[in-house]
């Protein structure tokens, strides 16, 4: 096995001893043999050393707490590759995926960020929000690979590690729960490019059928923070009610605006319009969110990756 020295893979876990083994063996057999780095969230169930001990071959970094997804973070700086495969203790990729993903960034520097094509469970059926991906009236430039896209699934896409750094990773505030639209918006005002690139494949086995309570609310809260702290006020508020109407009248989404109105002085003082160009982007996107029969906020729904 001939190691390809230009990816690496970050996976973050929360207890998360109990699904982890077959990920990180699927992961230490690639025949890119990449270094994989697993960022344990301060887990209480002994992830951390059950990696240590069955896994001596993995770089283990230990959060002494539960970040999020910003802990992230610290095994993307802990690693020598220019490109960062990410991971969760239920996904992995197919074997050459990362030759590919590397491949194409090396031919084209303009790309941030590559969308792997998602198989979700043992039969294998692709993740429905590819749809969503391939669906739009979104462009940038024909001549890349893939599709255009605004956002991504965090456990499974591969980022060119500068770009990640350079506009400072997940967000540590946000938690989890809908975090990728924001670093995505903060790629595409830096001006990078970010792609749906069918032939790059992962798997995603999730061992849950719905996120828990807290990802819910976190992701209402998240999502009104998006468009209060980066879109036009009338994008914003139109934004704002639709996930309220969408997500309905439940605990969950009523405590998702209780923090989202909790942080609203901080996201007014400081927000970060995204650029024109972006912005015209995004609000193309508007429309067919607003009907889109797989985006959900708070509701109780299969969960995908």
């Amino acid at each position: 096995m001939t190691r390809d020295p230009r990816v690496a893979i970050v996976l973050i876990t929360f207890n998360g001893a109990p699904r982890i083994a077959a990920s990180l063996e699927r992961l230490l057999e690639l025949p890119e043999a990449p270094q994989v780095v697993v960022v344990d969230n301060g887990s209480s169930d002994g992830t951390a050393e059950f990696v240590r001990r069955r896994f001596p071959r993995v770089t283990l970094i230990e959060a002494g707490a539960n970040l999020g997804a910003s802990a992230r973070t610290l095994g993307v700086r802990a690693v020598d590759a220019p490109y960062v495969a990410f991971a969760e203790d239920d996904s992995w990729y197919a074997p050459g995926a990362l030759a590919r993903a590397a491949d194409i960034l090396d031919r084209h520097p303009e790309i941030g960020l590559l969308q792997a094509h998602v198989l979700v469970g043992p039969d294998q059926r692709p993740d429905q929000l590819h749809e969503d991906m391939v669906g739009t009236q979104v462009t940038d430039a024909p001549r890349l690979p893939g599709h255009p896209i605004l956002s991504f699934l965090e456990g499974t896409c591969i980022m060119r590690a500068t770009a990640y750094l350079a506009v400072g990773g997940y967000d540590p505030r946000l938690f989890v729960g809908g975090v990728e639209e924001h670093l995505a918006a903060d790629l595409l005002s830096a001006g990078w490019k970010l792609r749906y690139t069918p032939e790059i494949i992962a798997y995603h086995h999730p061992d849950h059928d719905a996120p828990p309570a807290m990802v819910r609310r976190l992701g209402v809260r998240n999502t009104l923070w998006f468009a209060w702290n980066r879109r036009p006020r009338r994008p914003a508020l139109r934004w704002s009610l639709h996930v309220l109407w969408q997500s309905g009248p439940n605990l969950d989404t009523i405590m998702g605006l209780g923090l989202a109105l909790a942080g609203l002085p901080r996201m007014l003082l400081r927000r970060r319009p995204l650029p024109g160009d972006v912005e015209d982007k995004m609000a193309l996107l508007d429309e067919p969110k607003r009907h889109s029969k797989i985006r959900r906020y708070s509701r109780r729904q299969p969960s995908t990756t």
